[in-house]
């Protein structure tokens, strides 16, 4: 059975390959400290039955965004700065792709987003798509292009 938890040091993170030098090297050096130091939190797909083996992970963000960047029917609604989650980083390993293992945990970040919403103000839920497919991948779940970044997208907590 599939699971979704925090990153700890259990977790083999040296074996983990998404086929993106930089989302490997992120959970393999980076991730950790940035958990220790509060700075983001890493959740990690598991096998119950080898938890060691990752078969996938997110990284969640607070951030702060200008509302004049968001569309402006968005724009207008809210002040100048207004705080948001963020989907900092998403990856599957090579080995597993293509299996909806993707959508899972970007499913399970937008519930980890709405929960945080009940403690603490944010406006939406935002996220970088590295190119052009990746973009299109979270517009059919909703997500909209900021107009003068396609690739940072954004859906506001009112659609969750």
């Amino acid at each position: 059975m599939l699971k979704i938890e925090e990153l700890s040091q259990k977790h083999d993170r040296t074996q983990f390959d998404c086929g993106v030098q930089e989302l490997n090297r992120y959970l393999k050096n980076i991730a950790r400290q940035h958990l220790v130091k509060g700075i983001s939190r890493t959740f990690v797909l598991i096998e119950e039955k080898q938890p060691e083996i990752i078969l996938g992970y997110f990284t969640l963000a607070f951030c702060e965004v200008q509302a004049e960047v968001l569309p402006k029917n968005f724009a207008k609604k809210y002040p100048s700065r207004v705080p948001a989650a963020k989907l900092a980083r998403l990856a599957v390993s090579k080995n597993h792709q293509r299996k909806g293992f993707g959508k899972n945990m970007k499913v399970n970040a937008l519930e980890r987003a709405l929960i945080i919403s009940r403690n603490i103000g944010i406006m939406g839920f935002f996220v970088d798509a590295k190119d052009e497919k990746a973009r299109k991948y979270y517009e059919q779940f909703g997500f909209i292009p900021m107009p003068d970044n396609r690739l940072q997208l954004f859906l506001a907590l009112s659609s969750l």
